[in-house]
């Protein structure tokens, strides 16, 4: 029983999965969700962050903002929400993301580990390329699926059903729902390299920029097996392989007098 529930499982997931659209790469992706449905969480989510933290003022806002504008300015037309909103926020983690429907969030705190404008692109254009991407539908459709799945697995092996779900939850978190959100932060990684050299930014930053992270995580890094994120070596060791492409668009930027000048406070 155990074995056949087990492959009732794996069936259940795959079939979830080839139903896809296909990310800027080229990689097959999961979409169950309608995009008005995200982006109205991502406008709620967005709200919520902003009433529960105090915007930031002044040259901060200014110098976080200038990086994220001259970025959403060079956007390949027609890729993502036409509108973009920028907000910075006092708040001393090191942490930046974006949400379906244009809305970027830096925090102040970024500005310790983010050292000048083309670190800080880095960490914008990462985010921004997650949106691009749709990696919210994408793990959204995921995580569905998956407890789908599990679902289908309790109410067959009945009585001991909770106890399976668990143990086969367990195995679909580090089998698959990890190993799926690093390949859309391995890809949010390449996508935003292209977007903020797109933008003028210098791409070679981005190292430096993991290195910094890399030292500020410290010890706390879980193993890349583990977490959602590959290593920092993981990731320079990625970007460097696509910096060579990074590079001649920032070249081509420079010739089209695309030179940001965002002055840090």
């Amino acid at each position: 029983m155990c074995r056949r529930l087990t492959i009732l499982l794996v069936m259940l997931l795959p079939l979830g999965l080839g139903a896809c659209a296909t990310s800027p790469l080229g990689r097959s992706q999961l979409a169950l969700f309608d995009d008005s449905q995200l982006q109205q969480q991502g406008a709620e989510a967005y709200q919520q962050y902003a009433g529960s933290h105090e915007r930031a003022t002044g040259a901060t806002a200014d110098y976080a903002s200038c990086v994220a504008n001259a970025i959403i300015r060079e956007l390949p037309q027609g890729d993502g929400p036409e509108q973009w909103q920028v907000g910075v926020f006092k708040d001393d983690s090191p942490n930046a993301f974006a949400l379906p429907g244009g809305y970027v969030v830096i925090n102040s705190g970024m500005l310790k580990v983010a050292e000048n404008q083309d670190q800080l692109a880095t960490v914008v254009g990462h985010e921004m390329a997650h949106v691009l991407a749709d990696h919210a539908n994408e793990r959204t459709s995921t995580q569905t699926l998956t407890q789908s799945g599990l679902g289908v697995i309790q109410a067959v092996a009945g009585s001991g059903g909770e106890q399976l779900a668990t143990l086969l939850g367990a195995g679909a978190q580090y089998g698959i729902l990890l190993p799926y959100s690093r390949k859309q932060e391995s890809e949010a990684d390449v996508l935003g390299l292209r977007l903020m050299a797109r933008a003028g930014f210098n791409p070679e930053a981005s190292l430096q920029l993991w290195q910094n992270m890399s030292q500020a995580s410290g010890s706390n890094e879980p193993p890349a097996w583990a977490s959602t994120h590959p290593s920092n070596g993981q990731r320079i060791n990625a970007l460097e392989s696509h910096m060579s492409e990074a590079q001649q668009t920032a070249a081509r930027a420079r010739e089209a007098s695309l030179r940001p000048d965002c002055q840090r406070p």
